[in-house]
């Protein structure tokens, strides 16, 4: 998904220890590399010739099936692995252990659209924005106003950037979960009454509820501008992140980055990031 960020570094640290004993599994995925393959870069990994990647279950964001990752950070890791001579080990971990995981050493990058916030970047290194994704209200009404929310049963998955300011607006009205399927889910059986998600996600499991991109309200500092996506890199890697940001701009310029967000469900203007920033 995306909008996670841990709370604190000291948080961030304390789940990292916690899946470092007993994390998700792993996997090999990718092509097998030729032998007389030449890198476009050079920069040091976990595993030499291997990019290890932390993901879960993300769509459009990221999927993993079989030896292939998907969604708009799968497609572009992917053709990145490629073109630097690396196989891809995929570990799968829940969504609030995803950042935890790459900075606890487990993992070179994290997927999953994460936002680039204030937060993320004192714990990890993060590239330059690659599309933009937009804070939503999923709900049978067609909600889109922070003010819709009261007297509402709200949900949310725990960990996103706007928890801290939903919580302080909802109190007892909001509810947290693990994971986005869990959130959907109750959402449709009624349970909920509205979701918040970003615009990927939320169109891709909306299953006919109206999905509306959240009035910009101070109340909610996320909803005030389109937060940019990321990939999170182990801090101190800076090689890999000019790495990736030098196979992002190619991406840019030649189309294919916008044939990558298309495809998997955003739209084209999404590529268009402005100027870098951080939220938080």
């Amino acid at each position: 998904m995306k909008l996670r960020m841990i709370a604190s570094a000291a948080a961030a640290l304390a789940l990292a220890a916690s899946v470092s004993g007993c994390g998700g599994s792993t996997q090999a995925t990718g092509a097998k590399v030729s032998a007389d393959c030449k890198p476009a870069s050079e920069f040091g990994t976990i595993k030499k010739g291997n990019l290890t990647v932390a993901v879960y279950e993300a769509p459009p964001y990221v999927t993993f099936k079989g030896n292939e990752l998907g969604g708009v950070d799968g497609d572009i890791l992917m053709g990145f692995a490629e073109k630097e001579c690396l196989s891809i080990t995929t570990v799968s971990a829940a969504a609030a252990a995803v950042i935890p995981t790459v900075q606890g050493g487990r993992a070179d990058i994290a997927t999953g659209g994460w936002w680039r916030s204030k937060a993320r970047a004192d714990i990890l290194d993060l590239t330059e924005p690659i599309y933009t994704d937009q804070m939503v209200l999923i709900s049978k009404d067609g909600l889109n106003k922070v003010t819709d929310l009261k007297g509402k049963k709200v949900g949310t998955v725990n960990g996103n950037v706007w928890v801290d300011d939903a919580k302080n607006y909802l109190g007892g009205d909001l509810q947290l979960y693990k994971a986005p399927v869990d959130l959907f889910q109750d959402l449709k059986t009624g349970r909920l009454d509205v979701g918040i998600d970003g615009f990927g996600e939320a169109h891709q499991n909306s299953n006919g509820l109206k999905v509306e991109v959240l009035e910009p309200d101070s109340t909610i500092k996320a909803s005030l501008e389109p937060p940019q996506t990321c990939l999170p890199v182990t801090k101190g890697n800076t090689a890999l992140v000019a790495a990736l940001n030098k196979y992002v701009d190619g991406l840019r310029e030649d189309g294919s980055l916008e044939k990558i967000v298309t495809k998997n469900g955003f739209p084209a203007s999404s590529i268009t990031t402005g100027e870098a920033r951080l939220i938080g």
